[in-house]
């Protein structure tokens, strides 16, 4: 099932891709879903980025500069850097290089809390794409990763949200620049597991429903420049389309 957030004249609503048209809901995260009677053309529709997280963490896969003995490092990056499908990434200037970064995002469906191997993916609503911008020559002087990745849409995300991901361990990711392919990989070359993602998190932060779990980048990082056109596609799931200015 796909579940989308649209703007509709009455304002954003959430909706489910059935026979062709976006049929609109209440809640997205109910265990029941319940439809409001209204639709929008799947053609028309427009798009925005599929929640509006409170938290969203993303996972370095590495031992970092304080060589700890676990192999995941998580960190916050700005919910004010969120951008739908469509919005244009605005490029920091003089800030070094620019990299989009093509990743599996794992959306919250229920309160997770100390989550365990056993549960941790039944409390996923569902994922989505998600491009991780980042101004990377700045990791080299900010290991906190503000810098960075705190500029303006700096985290595109959408195009909706696919429920049913049989094994989010082997989802493919493709990183297009202006039609050229430019990576290719996908969340089976992650070092971490996304179930051990979500174990480690919830260990020291509960998420709430609508959170979101960027869940790294497989080598799908790919140097930008203003004018650039980029469609992150992961299998199963969709396309998310942006431009850098």
């Amino acid at each position: 099932m796909r579940i989308a957030r649209l703007q509709t004249p009455s304002g954003p609503t959430h909706a489910v891709l059935r026979n062709g048209s976006w049929d609109h809901i209440e809640d997205p995260f109910a265990e029941v879903l319940s439809f409001t009677g209204e639709s929008s053309s799947a053609e028309e529709a427009e798009l925005l980025a599929p929640v509006r997280p409170s938290v969203v963490l993303g996972i370095g896969h590495n031992l970092g500069n304080n060589n700890h003995a676990l192999p995941i490092q998580a960190w916050h990056k700005s919910v004010h850097s969120i951008a739908g499908p469509g919005d244009d990434i605005v490029a920091a200037r003089n800030a070094g290089t620019v990299n989009v970064e093509g990743e599996l995002a794992a959306v919250i469906g229920k309160r997770a809390d100390k989550l365990t191997a056993e549960n941790a993916l039944g409390h996923v609503l569902g994922y989505t794409v998600v491009n991780d911008v980042t101004n990377v020559d700045q990791n080299q002087v900010d290991e906190k990763l503000f810098q960075g990745k705190s500029g303006t849409n700096y985290t595109p995300l959408g195009p909706w949200i696919e429920t049913e991901i049989e094994n989010p361990d082997n989802v493919s990711t493709e990183v297009v620049v202006n039609g050229e392919v430019k990576a290719r990989s996908g969340s089976f070359n992650l070092p971490s597991s996304i179930t051990d993602c979500l174990v480690y998190v919830t260990e020291w932060l509960t998420l709430e429903p609508g959170d979101i779990v960027m869940t790294g980048a497989p080598n799908t990082f790919v140097a930008v420049q203003p004018g650039d056109r980029v469609d992150i596609t992961l299998g199963g799931i969709g396309t998310l389309s942006n431009t850098v200015i």
